[in-house]
């Protein structure tokens, strides 16, 4: 069994960049920031910001272009991918590893400032194809339950 899987929570470091693929596919880039607090051996508080970029395809894409920008919390899940190329300047090969979203939270409360936790902010799922809830059937009343 295999599991590729990363959960981040941090703050844009750039505005996301959006452009559309010639199949006419969105896609959308951008960085988060995440930090690290630790306590070292002499009691001094040292902290570690790591960068991470994430790649946003489709309908999640489209919300992050138009509703994320730099500073912006977010909460990102996805899977972890690494790609390569020839760069003809230097001739080297070059490596970027990227998280897939597949899953968006935005932890900004509606006036812009951040709160950590915010269960009520927008969710934005990858899966274009979801369908909705069937609606509910007859309502089932406790004395018709056999037990």
């Amino acid at each position: 069994m295999n599991l590729n899987k990363a959960m981040i929570i941090g703050n844009l470091t750039r505005d996301p960049e959006s452009r559309t693929t010639p199949s006419g596919q969105t896609v959308t880039n951008f960085a988060v920031a995440t930090n690290f607090t630790w306590t070292d051996q002499s009691g001094q508080k040292q902290e570690k910001a790591e960068f991470h970029n994430v790649v946003a395809w489709r309908k999640l894409a489209e919300i992050a272009a138009q509703y994320l920008k730099k500073g912006s919390k977010v909460y990102i899940e996805g899977r972890m991918q690494t790609r390569s190329w020839d760069d003809a300047a230097t001739n080297t090969k070059k490596y970027r590893t990227e998280i897939i979203a597949d899953n968006m939270i935005m932890l900004d409360k509606a006036d812009g400032s951040s709160r950590a936790a915010a269960p009520q902010a927008q969710r934005a799922q990858a899966d274009d194809y979801a369908q909705e809830a069937p609606a509910p059937a007859d309502e089932i009343n406790v004395e018709d339950i056999p037990f």
